[in-house]
């Protein structure tokens, strides 16, 4: 073998995992892989390109350069391009790159180079409209980089942030992490469309270093921003396990923006006439209507933890894949709450942006009301839906399957329910201005105040709400035109389908 190939190959060496026992058996004692070996499993057949592999960290002013290239190689970012889930789609669609910081450099820190190398594979992701993945962990920015101190002070004018942040709405844009990501790390990670993070990630935008220095305490990592936390606030939008999961959830959610798949399986939809109750006021998993609904094993939720209220989420019908948002009865009757209209909105303008047809669900008795709801800026943040909703360009699918009661109702299908493709509803569907039995207490006040009887009373008031009821079910509200159809739930999926292939 020549000299110089053989220099190439043995410097490439330091950067595989074989070569480095003991970072692979310290990762292991704590249930992770490394860094390596995630992006192997994320990439079809572990096969991909690595850019700027032979760099080391920017501290040769105080370090030997042999200790840097056995310590720190690739200055603690890979970055690769290869194909994911190619067996699904063609290679203009399933390629893919990856930036991943290695905990096991240097606790997976920003250097100048990676920094650098981070800056080159943004440039490639924007220009080539390339879907990027990031694997965050890592403690935010390295004050070791002495190298650097000659060219730079704070090194603020870096266009690392910036260049990254653009990708949004450019391309798919997924964060994953597992252990720590913090700082630095956990900006880029923010900057992501869909963050999906183990149980034993921690975020927070400052690690223990910097929560110290500002003087604000002394705090171990699994402290700041544990899972628990940042699931129910909505930061972390699927919860996973482990590392493996984490790479198996990343790849199936690129896959929905990847496009139609051609093996697909439905179950029995006749069992969707059976899901809501006959009774009106009894509850119903509305998440067991969406799996239904659903291709088998196609429905991926997403902040299942955060504004409970209304469900979101990933589908496929058909094969084709739709975003899904839906009322819960469960929680305070699928009343439509700031953070489930924050929720909502963020789905409806991921599939907006990247061309994915939205799937309504509709059972909610409004918009939720009373002071205490006023105290988290309700008014703001639930009149969002009617904004993003109006700007809707793909096709907008709305589907009654029972209370459809005033505004929040007509958030719920893009503003109003002649704005969607198509707004049908199931026999179960009943409509209102408001809910029923608000209505007749405010619409019949004198007359229920008029009778002193109590039982008298809760006849009368019993015999308004029925006759609301009879006026403002769904198969009135068809004849008046107000919704598009009454439809038979098992008829839902060819419905989607001719509307998807009715649109240009």
């Amino acid at each position: 073998m020549r000299p110089d190939l053989k220099e190439v190959i043995e410097r490439h060496r330091y950067i595989l995992d074989e070569n480095r026992p003991e970072a692979v058996e310290k990762r292991k004692t704590k249930n992770q892989r490394t860094a390596r070996a995630n992006v192997a499993d994320f990439f079809d057949g572990g096969d991909y390109i690595e850019y700027g592999a032979l760099a080391v960290a920017a501290q040769r002013g105080r370090r030997p350069i042999e200790e840097l290239i056995k310590r720190t190689p690739a200055d603690g970012l890979i970055a690769g391009l290869g194909k994911v889930n190619g067996d699904l789609f063609p290679p203009e669609k399933s390629r893919c790159m990856v930036l991943a910081y290695d905990y096991t450099v240097l606790a997976g820190t920003q250097g100048f180079f990676n920094h650098k190398k981070m800056d080159r594979m943004l440039k490639l992701a924007y220009e080539q409209k390339i879907p990027l993945v990031l694997f965050a962990e890592g403690g935010g920015g390295r004050p070791g980089d002495v190298d650097a101190t000659g060219v730079m002070i704070a090194g603020l004018d870096l266009s690392t942030f910036y260049s990254f942040a653009r990708l949004s709405g450019r391309v798919p844009l997924i964060g994953a992490v597992s252990g720590p990501c913090f700082a630095g790390n956990a900006a880029l990670l923010g900057c992501c469309d869909v963050i999906i993070a183990a149980k034993n990630a921690n975020i927070g935008m400052g690690g223990p270093v910097m929560i110290e220095g500002g003087g604000l305490g002394t705090f171990r990592p699994e402290e700041i921003g544990p899972i628990d936390v940042q699931t129910k606030n909505g930061v972390v939008d699927i919860e996973v396990a482990d590392d493996v999961e984490m790479v198996a959830v990343t790849r199936k959610y690129l896959s929905y923006f990847q496009g139609r798949v051609s093996n697909w399986e439905a179950g029995d939809q006749t069992a969707l006439r059976k899901l809501i109750p006959e009774n009106r006021r009894r509850v119903y998993d509305v998440r067991a209507v969406i799996r239904a609904l659903a291709d088998k094993e196609s429905f991926l939720e997403i902040r299942p933890k955060f504004g409970t209220g209304i469900v979101t989420g990933l589908i496929r019908i058909e094969g084709r894949p739709f975003g899904v948002i839906a009322n819960d009865c469960r929680y305070m009757g699928g009343a439509i709450e700031a953070e489930g209209a924050d929720k909502a909105v963020r789905l409806i303008k991921l599939c907006d942006t990247h061309g994915l047809p939205i799937l309504s669900l509709i059972d909610t008795p409004g918009f939720m009301v009373g002071p205490e709801i006023e105290k988290r800026a309700q008014v703001r943040h639930v009149c969002r839906m009617f904004v993003v909703g109006s700007h809707v360009t793909v096709p907008y699918f709305s589907v009654v399957l029972r209370r459809g009661y005033g505004l929040g109702a007509m958030a719920m299908a893009a503003g109003g329910f002649h704005e969607s493709m198509f707004t049908v509803a199931w026999p179960t569907g009943e409509f209102g201005a408001m809910g029923l039995e608000g209505a007749v207490k405010a619409g019949f006040r004198r007359e229920l105040e008029a009778i002193s009887d109590p039982q008298e009373r809760q006849a009368f008031y019993e015999q308004m709400v029925a006759q609301l009821y009879e006026r403002g079910r769904a198969m009135n509200m068809a004849s008046y035109l107000e919704i598009d159809a009454v439809i038979d739930p098992a008829e839902t999926r060819k419905w989607l389908i001719k509307g998807l292939d009715s649109v240009p």
